[in-house]
């Protein structure tokens, strides 16, 4: 019996090992409390996240709900823009793009190029007198130079000083001076005295960059083109159908969202939208047909009486930049423009 007692003393002596065991895992339970509170925190992070993001939401005013064409989950087209803005899928952003081109139709159907001319040779000379200065003006130069000088040989011999002094009022007169007896020279030489209608030889000519080619071919050709000149890279960009800057790269993923058949239209549909109401300055958001359908409604004034103010040519009541415009403009009400020097 005494042998058996030092047994019963050994048993207390392994409750008290189990003690500490027990008090350490009272001291690990806080531990495992606190991750519940860093979740917690978490949670109301993640909650006030969105409150962050919808804030830009409230800003812009935006015209009704049309202009939201967006649909997730949808990559972009590699060969355009990296990102379609606001999370525009490709689709939706090809189908935004093209019904603006067929509402901008219905309110220019009698759109044209807003250079006067007769021929190939009138319209590739009026084009590189373009830059830099408005169509109207050239309209109002280019009778007296091709009055003087009806063809490419006719300017290719001309006296350039003499040249110089018609061309004065267009600006930069000396350098374009330059261009157009040197490309009348090349046409002289290289085609038979003939405008050639293909872009690699037309940007050949002296003065002549795509975009000039692009207002030939499809305007004297036949043969579809986009112009891309400062009114459509601000447009396109403001309808965030493309983000980039470089023209050659804005025609290239502009032209990916329409057919090859509507390239021509669609230029002089968004050149003349861009000057008579979606200007550079102050946009007429108020009185645009277009308004549901552009993400950057409220740039410009959306007042409708304060926007109708600043429509410019015929929808504002004034004449156009044509001194001999299409029948078809003056029969929408367009009026032809004055003559140089006319009061």
């Amino acid at each position: 019996m005494k042998k058996t007692a030092p047994a019963k003393k050994a048993a207390p002596a392994k409750k008290k090992k189990a003690a500490p065991a027990k008090k350490a895992a009272k001291k690990a339970a806080p531990a495992k409390k606190a991750a519940p509170a860093k979740k917690q925190a978490s949670a109301k992070a993640a909650k006030q996240a969105p409150a962050k993001r919808q804030a830009p939401a409230k800003t812009p005013a935006v015209a009704p709900k049309k202009a939201s064409a967006a649909v997730k989950g949808v990559a972009p087209a590699k060969t355009v823009a990296a990102k379609p803005p606001r999370g525009e899928s490709r689709t939706a952003l090809v189908r935004r793009a093209r019904r603006i081109n067929r509402e901008l139709a219905e309110v220019y159907p009698y759109a044209h190029p807003e250079l006067d001319f007769e021929n190939p040779f009138q319209l590739v000379v009026a084009t590189v007198l373009s830059a830099q200065t408005t169509d109207l003006r050239v309209n109002q130069t280019t009778p007296a130079l091709f009055a003087k000088y009806p063809t490419p040989e006719d300017l290719a011999a001309a006296n350039p000083e003499e040249v110089e002094e018609i061309l004065r009022p267009t600006g930069f007169f000396r350098a374009k001076t330059k261009s157009v007896i040197g490309l009348s020279k090349a046409l002289a030489e290289d085609f038979g005295g003939e405008v050639p209608g293909r872009l690699e030889d037309l940007v050949k000519l002296p003065g002549v960059g795509r975009k000039t080619a692009f207002v030939v071919l499809g305007n004297a050709f036949g043969r579809p083109g986009i112009t891309v000149d400062t009114h459509f890279q601000r447009l396109v960009r403001r309808w965030e159908w493309t983000e980039e800057t470089d023209p050659d790269k804005i025609e290239a993923a502009v032209g990916a969202l329409f057919p090859k058949s509507d390239w021509t239209d669609l230029s002089h549909h968004v050149i003349w939208h861009g000057r008579r109401i979606c200007h550079a300055r102050k946009p007429a958001c108020g009185a645009c047909p277009i308004a549901p359908l552009c993400p950057a409604y409220g740039e410009g004034e959306t007042d409708p009486e304060k926007a109708k103010k600043l429509l410019k040519y015929e929808k504002g009541g004034f004449p156009g930049q044509r001194l001999n415009p299409p029948r078809s403009y003056l029969d929408a009400g367009g009026k032809a423009a004055p003559p140089l020097g006319a009061g």
